[in-house]
């Protein structure tokens, strides 16, 4: 992002850039605004660079994945009270797009201005997204991007057919891989104490063995 901003400042066409830039930015934003308005709750879809990207419905395995991540964050959060965690529809809106999250958690800090009937909110301390053919280009290419920008801290992608979970970490304005595996455990440093075996993520039985150990060292 800066090396982009320095190379435009250093352009003798700024002048007349800007104003394109001024002209296109405010057009999409004009296209954002009737997306926000229109779109319904019985529908996920996001708003990417300028397009309304609806989704189609997702896979078991898929589905499956996400509500394994979700019971464990959640159970963990509430336990701990440490924020919000959100799930599925929740739409996350940056500078220039809304995207609805797999799963996503928000600090207590973050969370203490959230009311009751609010439909968007600010980027969250930690994100992730389940991998499927139609949406792993943009989890692994605007969204991390767009993610990291913003300073999301932690930023996971799983692999529901592998059964692969990545771990990355912000560093600067990038993020940098930290675990890929299907194996072991992974410590979050977004979610205070939240650490969970990697199969949990993927088998029932792992997850609900992982779910009475969260809730049990709760008490």
């Amino acid at each position: 992002m800066t090396a982009l901003c320095e190379e435009l400042l250093r352009s003798p066409g700024l002048g007349s850039l800007l104003g394109r830039l001024q002209e296109v930015y405010a057009e999409e934003q004009r296209r954002r605004e009737e997306f926000r308005q229109s779109v319904t709750e019985g529908e996920k879809a996001e708003f990417i660079n300028g397009e309304v990207v609806v989704h189609s419905p997702v896979r078991l395995s898929h589905s499956l994945v996400s509500q394994a991540l979700f019971t464990l964050l959640r159970a963990h959060v509430l336990a701990h009270g440490l924020g919000v965690v959100g799930h599925e529809k929740l739409m996350v809106s940056l500078t220039r797009n809304d995207y609805e999250p797999d799963v996503c958690f928000f600090s207590t800090e973050k969370a203490a201005g959230f009311e009751p009937h609010q439909m968007r909110f600010p980027a969250p301390d930690f994100v992730a997204e389940i991998l499927s053919p139609s949406t792993e280009a943009r989890d692994r290419g605007v969204k991390m991007e767009d993610y990291a920008a913003h300073g999301v801290a932690e930023y996971w992608l799983l692999e529901p057919e592998e059964q692969v979970l990545e771990q990355y970490l912000l560093s600067g304005e990038t993020y940098h891989l930290n675990v890929r595996s299907s194996t072991g455990t992974v410590t979050s440093t977004a979610v205070p104490g939240f650490v969970i075996p990697i199969p949990a993520l993927f088998d029932e039985r792992e997850n609900l063995q992982t779910l009475r150990v969260l809730v049990e060292g709760a008490r």
